[in-house]
């Protein structure tokens, strides 16, 4: 019921607000000053008293006005009209009340006020007016709703009158959501084992013949004898198997059993030309909940991180980029894009209060970590044309405990065997056990992680400068990287 025309509305125990002007009684007639005088006579006269003017009978002050009701008050129901009472034979003030008319009633016209009541008959009249005016404007605005009166027109503009080619901006949030989402599908993923237990990640078209990209730790509970399935936003559901894993690099990819056509691949963009501050849009199934989107920007890159499986797994390193989009358990897999829409990463990690870096179930506090698409574009390739990861390494081994100095060589490696590898490319280098690598490349060294780190970030073959100390003197070497297949 619309309530754009109410009017005041009127309690119900005080008496109805007249509808027009009270009209004042016929005050008796007096002898005419213009009138003269009878003849005397011999009889005694008693004497006529002189003439007073009539005495104006108090007038009686009008009800005051009931509060105006608040949108949400519903209109009165329609009071019935006042009945007029007779007034009695002589009698004087006040008058007989006056008819009201029906609500939605035209008003009479109102009787001119009395000559010697000018000014008191105006005041009462604009009383009784105002009245009368809040006392009609709800009767109408009641008649028309309640008869569904197409004459009286409403000034909101509704939904059905906004623009129909509305369109979105390229470039916006919703724009590059809109074009991203068709391609960002939701992973299941179940073990092979009695309990059939699995998780739910992310992942994203990545090329026409239906390969998929997403995160090792989504796909690892399934990897041996378990299940894939892959729903896209539309609801459509297909199998999926592994094509290849790599644990170091936390990067998998796979392939959909009976591959739709018409797939429209995410465009990948260049992680190295990402800028601390630009903007970005993360895309996932966080808690289950598909084809959510976030946003924020860059907060840091190169940012090394270690993360497991939680499965007690090898750990992954990644040279990462920060961000504060929201970024819970179910995102990981899923695009991290830019502005543009163009994927720069891989949402692998977060920082959760009191539980480290990884994938517990704790939620978002504003610092995710995303695998460089350069890097990760690298590893899927590898995994499309031989479904085995390669590595690019140095020869050595590194203390992954101590932290803030650079990385240490260890005095041994595992099982016994030489920390430096013979005729490797850090022995060829000139590098021995105890020295610390404090510079790789372009980047400061403080701990075994952040070198392995950046090593990653780069292929075999590469030459690669690194600064390291020894006896506390500085010095420079150019390493040609190693590499290594298969995750060990």
């Amino acid at each position: 019921m619309s309530t754009e025309n109410e009017g005041t509305a009127v309690p119900a125990d005080h008496p109805a607000a007249p509808s027009t002007p009270s009209t004042p009684a016929t005050p008796p007639t007096t002898p005419s000053a213009s009138t003269p005088a009878p003849e005397p006579t011999d009889a005694p006269q008693t004497p006529v008293p002189e003439a007073t003017p009539p005495q104006t009978p108090p007038r009686t002050p009008a009800p005051a006005s009931a509060p105006e009701p608040t949108a949400t008050t519903p209109l009165p129901t329609a009071p019935p009209a006042a009945t007029p009472t007779p007034a009695a034979a002589g009698a004087g003030w006040p008058p007989p009340p006056p008819t009201v008319p029906a609500w939605g009633a035209p008003l009479p016209p109102a009787p001119p006020a009395s000559p010697r009541r000018r000014t008191g008959g105006l005041v009462a009249a604009v009383l009784v007016a105002a009245l009368v005016a809040g006392g009609i404007g709800g009767g109408i605005g009641y008649w028309a709703a309640e008869r569904g009166d197409e004459t009286v027109s409403s000034t909101t503009v509704s939904s059905g009158e906004a623009p129909a080619s509305f369109k979105r901006e390229p470039g916006t949030v919703a724009a590059v959501a809109a074009k991203a989402l068709p391609s960002v599908v939701t992973i299941q993923a179940k073990s092979g084992g009695s309990q059939g237990e699995g998780g739910t990640g992310t992942g994203f078209v990545y090329d026409q013949e239906g390969h998929i990209v997403t995160n090792n730790h989504v796909v690892a509970s399934a990897a041996d004898g378990g299940t894939l399935s892959v729903t896209f936003p539309d609801g459509k559901s297909y199998d999926a198997q592994v094509v290849g894993r790599a644990e170091g690099y936390d990067v998998a990819v796979l392939k959909l059993t009976n591959a739709p056509k018409g797939l429209k691949p995410l465009a990948l963009g260049d992680s190295d030309k990402v800028a601390v501050g630009d903007s970005t849009i993360a895309i996932g199934a966080p808690f289950g909940l598909s084809n959510t989107v976030t946003t924020g920007i860059i907060s840091a890159k190169n940012r090394p991180v270690a993360s497991g499986d939680g499965s007690g797994g090898s750990n992954s390193y990644m040279s990462a980029l920060q961000t504060d989009a929201s970024i819970n358990p179910g995102n990981s897999g899923g695009p991290l894009l830019d502005a543009s829409g163009a994927v720069i990463g891989i949402n692998s990690a977060i920082q959760s209060a009191g539980s480290g870096f990884g994938q517990s179930q704790a939620g978002s506090i504003g610092l995710g970590f995303a695998i460089p698409v350069n890097q990760a574009k690298n590893v899927a390739q590898q995994l499309i044309r031989t479904g085995k990861p390669v590595y690019p390494v140095i020869g050595a081994t590194v203390n992954m405990q101590e932290q803030g100095e650079g990385a240490t060589i260890a005095s041994q490696g595992s099982g016994g065997t030489p920390s430096v590898t013979p005729d490797g490319p850090a022995a060829k280098a000139g590098l021995k056990a105890g020295d610390v690598i404090t510079g790789f490349g372009d980047h400061q060294i403080d701990s075994g992680p952040t070198l392995i780190s950046e090593i990653w970030t780069h292929k075999p073959g590469d030459q690669v400068k690194i600064t390291y100390e020894r006896d506390g003197k500085t010095s420079t070497a150019t390493v040609t990287l190693g590499e290594r297949t298969g995750d060990s």
